[in-house]
């Protein structure tokens, strides 16, 4: 039964460890699957918290889990544990049946799971979380002044390495936006890929007998019910996808303005450099570098290199920024949702060529003129 506790232990602990790490790793897209929950359960009074519960989640998670592997505070640790999974885990029943969001984010972009694989990932642990606590009296405390110390200094890590990761760049990228990522490679559709499922309800009335029913838009092709003509269409449903097909990695890039239309594909086969600087929403950009900005878009513009500006703004948004900032680079539109995907900073540079990332910095490490020609050039 003591080797059973240690699996037992050491398991759960690997998941929590795992999911706290990745999660610190990168705390903005944490923030954002906060926020994409909170607006789609109408809870949008609590996005201002997102940031903060984003940290408390991964520092909480990956304090538990390394709690458990390393034997700190076993009892606690334990508790904690169980009390996580008593709660996610009918949370995750929920959001699965609901089906609000359609990536849990539960183990950040490393491991991307539906809402289903995530609630039953949670019973699994549940399992032997359950045997722990049920077992919990037989853990013990060594030193208490060792393992205080060791606890605190795990809190200390985490936090300090999340802040780090949101102030700069997540030290590790698993989004498909990484460094070295050839974008044009990563767009294709095989040709034997197994596309989106979709299916329609109707809602039918039979002219006759006055009666109602509804069927589904496959039933209604099987049962031939459209040659009789007693019965009509009275209403038709949005499409329910019943089953996902195959999407390549970046599915959603595009570029383009209301003026010069799509120029995706001029940027991607492009051999000159292209900077593109990423702001999802003006409105919220930090601005304290942006003198610094200007100054580069301009020795761009002089020496033949392009820089653009990608935004989810609408244009009376862009023209307020360019009044404020006296930005002196073109504007195009992105998804917002593929812009806060491609870098985690607003705003963050990214520096392309030919369709490869060459470059990505964040707004506090962007890089000067001096760095461009001698460092990143050569």
């Amino acid at each position: 039964m003591k080797i059973v506790r240690l699996i037992s232990r050491i398991f759960v602990g690997l998941i929590f460890a795992y999911s706290g790490f990745v999660k610190a790793l990168d705390p903005l897209g944490s923030t954002y699957k906060f926020t994409d929950y909170f607006n789609a359960f109408g809870l949008e009074f609590l996005v201002p918290i997102s940031f903060v519960l984003a940290i408390l989640l991964s520092t909480v998670e990956f304090v538990i889990g390394l709690s458990l592997i390393v034997g700190v505070f076993k009892k606690f640790s334990i508790w904690m544990a169980f009390l996580f999974m008593l709660f996610f885990t009918p949370l995750t029943l929920v959001l699965a049946i609901n089906n609000p969001v359609s990536d849990c984010g539960c183990f950040g972009d490393a491991l991307i799971l539906t809402n289903w694989e995530t609630f039953w990932k949670n019973i699994i642990i549940l399992i032997p979380t359950i045997l722990l606590f049920l077992n919990r009296k037989k853990e013990t405390i060594k030193n208490m002044k060792k393992e205080y110390s060791a606890f605190s200094m795990m809190i200390v890590v985490v936090i300090s390495f999340s802040l780090y990761c949101y102030d700069n760049l997540p030290v590790m990228d698993f989004r498909p936006y990484k460094v070295g990522t050839h974008i044009p490679n990563q767009m294709i559709m095989p040709e034997d890929a197994v596309t989106d499922e979709y299916v329609y309800y109707y809602t039918m009335e039979n002219l006759v007998s006055k009666d109602i029913k509804e069927i589904d838009s496959n039933e209604y092709i099987e049962s031939n019910i459209w040659e009789d003509t007693t019965w009509v269409i009275i209403e038709t449903s949005e499409p329910i996808l019943v089953k996902e097909g195959y999407h390549p990695p970046i599915h959603d890039f595009m570029i383009y303005s209301d003026q010069e239309s799509d120029i995706t594909d001029l940027v991607l086969d492009d051999e000159n450099y292209n900077f593109l600087l990423v702001s999802y929403k003006l409105s919220d950009a930090d601005t304290s570098k942006q003198n610094q900005i200007n100054e580069f878009a301009n020795y761009c513009k002089d020496n033949g290199y392009n820089f653009i500006c990608l935004t989810a703004s609408i244009s009376s948004e862009v023209d307020h920024f360019i009044e404020n900032t006296k930005a002196p680079y073109k504007y195009y539109n992105t998804d917002e949702t593929t812009l806060k995907t491609i870098i985690r900073a607003n705003p963050g540079l990214v520096l392309l060529k030919k369709g490869t990332i060459l470059g990505k910095w964040h707004y506090n490490r962007f890089p000067t003129i001096v760095e461009f020609e001698e460092d990143i050039l050569k």
